[in-house]
């Protein structure tokens, strides 16, 4: 049966110091088991201290780079060189630095029309994964990240693509900045051998107290429900500030 665990770290490196084990361990043991490892990766600032501990040592020469397949969760419609690009800042952070083959970074086309780069990304998942009709993909590890607002991904409380069961991919608009994105929806992430929530911040504690003490089926990020997988809460000092029972 799934299982949710609260990680609460001492504080933003020792959050990124567990978020790259977590990461390390996942790696090995799916390399061992099935020859190879896929993760998708998510925006945002919190995840970058794990990024640049990943490419340094020792996690730089400790994880099996070579059988590593990196997806994103979401980006915005944006080129790479943009400030605001998931991919520019994972590269600038981490994948500049790695001995992955470049045909192991999945990446979504932020610099195409938002409909558009949704079906590109959906059909190279669907040739990765080779999906058949009506199937979906299992991704080994998802990072996630948390707004205040409760959203995940780019799902956004209001939006359709919230309760979307059939595309893999979605074109949404919302957020800060209120941009164009594409995201993996709720079928794909409920997928996944293992879910971490990385989150930060005491303007979190009062939606992370929410989602994990209080029904909140009214909050996107209390629709990640996997199917077989665990949920990891690594959250830092002030975003766990509120939890009365950890």
């Amino acid at each position: 049966m799934p299982r949710t665990q609260i990680i609460i770290a001492a504080d933003a490196d020792d959050q990124a110091f567990r978020a790259v084990e977590l990461f390390k361990n996942a790696a090995r043991a799916q390399v061992d088991q099935r020859g190879s490892f896929v993760a998708a990766l998510s925006g945002g600032s919190t995840p970058r201290g794990m990024y640049r501990l990943l490419a340094s040592p020792p996690a730089l020469t400790e994880v099996p780079w070579e059988h590593t397949h990196l997806f994103w969760v979401d980006e915005r419609c944006v080129p790479p060189s943009d400030p605001e690009s998931n991919l520019g800042t994972a590269w600038r952070d981490l994948l500049r630095y790695l001995p992955l083959p470049p045909e192991n970074i999945h990446f979504v086309r932020g610099d195409f029309p938002p409909e558009e780069a949704a079906d590109e990304y959906q059909m190279e998942l669907i040739r990765f994964f080779q999906l058949g009709e009506g199937e979906f993909p299992i991704f080994d590890l998802i990072f996630l990240g948390m707004g205040k607002d409760g959203h995940t991904a780019s799902l956004f409380p209001g939006l359709s693509a919230l309760h979307e069961e059939s595309r893999l991919v979605m074109a949404v608009k919302g957020g800060t900045p209120d941009v164009y994105r594409t995201t993996l929806t709720f079928p794909v992430l409920n997928r996944a051998r293992r879910i971490v929530f990385l989150v930060a911040g005491m303007d979190k504690a009062e939606t992370v107290r929410a989602l994990l003490e209080t029904a909140q089926p009214d909050l996107p990020a209390a629709k990640i429900k996997p199917l077989q997988g665990d949920v990891i809460w690594l959250l830092d000092q002030e975003a766990a500030s509120l939890l009365a029972k950890v």
